[in-house]
């Protein structure tokens, strides 16, 4: 028998039918007030190329900056790519992410991976002879 998909207790096609008031009420409190202030025009290009997209069944990624959006019901399903400050990481969306935002899901700092000390980087190496 396959796992029905609940997000809050409430099965995933209520919650897609659901208004985005309604919706606000399940979420946590971050994403609450995130949503309450409304959306900025960047949020709102979004959310028209994601209904654009989803009329015409495109299967190419959507590619955003925009990675203050919370993932509302309506984003299920989508590839997005999304910028990290250098490149576009694919975020695939799915139910488990409603109510986060898509910059979660991209990492946007690395490892830092020092090499060697530099020539006067340390006393010992002041005396070191450069070739």
């Amino acid at each position: 028998m396959a796992k029905e998909i609940l997000y809050k207790g409430r099965k995933l096609e209520d919650v897609q039918r659901m208004s985005l008031g309604e919706f606000m009420k399940i979420v946590p409190s971050r994403a609450r007030r995130s949503l309450k202030r409304g959306f900025t025009d960047s949020q709102k290009r979004l959310l028209l190329r994601i209904k654009k997209h989803k009329e015409k069944k495109l299967n190419k990624p959507l590619k955003t900056h925009c990675r203050d959006m919370v993932i509302v019901p309506e984003m299920t399903g989508i590839l997005f790519q999304v910028h990290n400050g250098k490149e576009f990481i694919p975020v695939n969306v799915n139910h488990e992410m409603l109510g986060k935002y898509l910059g979660e899901f991209v990492i946007n700092r690395r490892k830092v991976a020092h090499s060697a000390p530099g020539i006067g980087a340390t006393k010992s190496s002041a005396a070191m002879s450069v070739k």
